[in-house]
């Protein structure tokens, strides 16, 4: 018997840290096993006790991977009304307290076992490849496909530096993601331009979303008015997700948005120094802790403020706009995808932001047609990724052998021993601890310590292997 199709989608974090790589990736697995065509496994990362305590909001820790993952499940049913049918395996991580987000420890490929390894769907390659040392991706996978979610250059280069640092990233995202993934779907232009990859947006919103736009387009069809004259913006409260360039917006321009509030939603390492930034805007400025964007607070605001040029497809932009508000946004190519939609107002200079403003302030927005809202739908990102990854048609045989391992090999032809040779240094050089070290690896994520292993249970490491020399 044909057995089915297996997807195994890896990715960079987990509920209940809500950020765009714990919760994209889910409702991608979930909306691809629906039709229960291909088997779907979820890969997220399992941290210990210590690292769950710096991540995970409001005091959330799990004792055992399946305590989480009966709470991510909920959190999913939830928020779809179904229950999932997608596996979920763990495989074990650090948090990076430097870079603010969690990197794998050792070969995450094992979770999947040789003979289910179909197709792999990284979502950010780059950073789940950076020091990967293990067994080749395209080795081991028939299709890899990589999905960039993070503007990582635009990031590194507002740091000390920063223009060096980017552009030696630049070559090392280069190198990672060509010799592992076959594959490369950049969600926005915005993000780093790979040979060979496609621009489109494979995400789609929270179901949630899009019936909160329902009942407000049900409420404007009563003639009733269904926003009041607010604006706000809401996102992780950290200086280069666009809050200088609102704060310097609204101060620059109080006088032509005199009576204009504007209310900040967030929680992040700078949300100290916001705080006390919008206290010398003036006292139309509000700033609060952050909340989640379906929350009631959030229904009957009108306008959705985002200056910010450093995401690659801002989702608490698109969860406005099926809210059925005015998004104020700019010109950037971040923000392509959402020019298709009326609500959305674009500006490229201070001038077109205020102009934008103060005309959504005294209009009604736009009724969000059925075509579009289903553009904004997870039903409609399934589709589009789909397509994008040619996985609409019959998957073509492709170079890679799944047999052999490519550091074994002796005879390729000219291109594939140089992609072999440039394999086998990456995997030479993320070997040995010293190397890792230099290039800004975890201390000891070469193989799992003892403690992750038997979270997992996985085999407990020897003395040595713990110890971080090259296995």
């Amino acid at each position: 018997m044909d057995r089915k199709q297996h997807i195994a989608i890896f990715t960079t974090a987990s509920l209940p840290w809500m950020t765009g790589t714990a919760v994209n990736p889910l409702f991608r697995a979930a909306y691809l096993s629906k039709d229960g065509e291909r088997k779907i496994t979820l890969g997220i990362p399992w941290l210990k006790s210590k690292d769950q305590e710096l991540v995970y909001p409001s005091n959330i820790t799990f004792r055992y991977p399946s305590e989480q993952e009966r709470y991510v499940r909920q959190w999913l049913e939830e928020r779809t009304g179904s229950k999932s049918t997608f596996d979920i395996r763990f495989y074990p991580g650090k948090f990076a307290i430097d870079k603010r987000s969690i990197l794998p420890v050792g070969d995450i490929s094992e979770i999947i076992p040789d003979e289910e390894a179909d197709i792999a769907v990284l979502e950010e390659p780059e950073h789940l490849t950076w020091y990967h040392h293990g067994k080749r991706w395209k080795t081991k996978f028939r299709l890899v496909i990589g999905i960039v979610h993070t503007n990582y250059l635009e990031y590194v280069r507002r740091e000390k530096n920063g223009q060096l640092q980017a552009f030696l990233l630049k070559y090392a995202n280069s190198w990672v993601v060509s010799i592992y993934c076959h594959r490369v779907i950049r969600l926005s232009a915005a993000t780093q331009d790979y040979p060979n990859s496609i621009v489109c947006n494979v995400h789609g919103v929270n179901p949630r979303f899009l019936e909160i736009g329902k009942k407000k387009l049900e409420e404007q069809q009563n003639g009733q008015k269904p926003f009041n004259n607010g604006a706000y913006y809401i996102g992780k409260m950290i200086w280069s997700k666009g809050y200088k360039e609102l704060l310097k917006l609204l101060h620059d321009h109080q006088k032509e948005l005199s009576g204009l509030e504007v209310n900040l939603y967030g929680s992040g390492e700078d949300s100290d120094q916001v705080r006390e930034a919008a206290k010398k805007v003036g006292e139309f400025m509000r700033v609060h802790p952050g909340q989640d964007h379906a929350d009631p607070i959030f229904h009957d605001y009108k306008v959705f403020l985002n200056p910010s040029t450093t995401d690659v497809v801002c989702t608490t932009s698109a969860e406005a706009l099926a809210m059925g508000k005015f998004v104020i946004c700019a010109d950037h190519p971040s923000n392509e995808f959402f020019k298709q939609f009326p609500n959305c107002r674009t500006y490229s200079d201070p001038k077109g932001f205020v102009d934008a403003t103060l005309k959504a302030l005294t209009e009604e927005p736009s009724e969000l047609n059925d075509s579009l809202r289903h553009e904004l739908s997870w039903e409609a990102a399934t589709e589009r990724f789909l397509r994008a990854a040619q996985l609409d048609q019959p998957l073509k045989k492709l170079e890679s052998a799944p047999s052999r391992e490519i550091f074994a090999s002796t005879s390729f032809n000219l291109i594939s021993n140089m992609e072999d040779a440039s394999t086998y240094l990456h995997n030479l050089a993320s070997g040995f601890e010293i190397s890792r070290r230099v290039f800004g690896a975890i201390p000891g994520s070469l193989k799992p310590d003892e403690e992750l292993s038997k979270e997992l249970g996985l085999a407990v490491p020897s003395e040595r292997q713990g110890s971080g020399s090259r296995t």
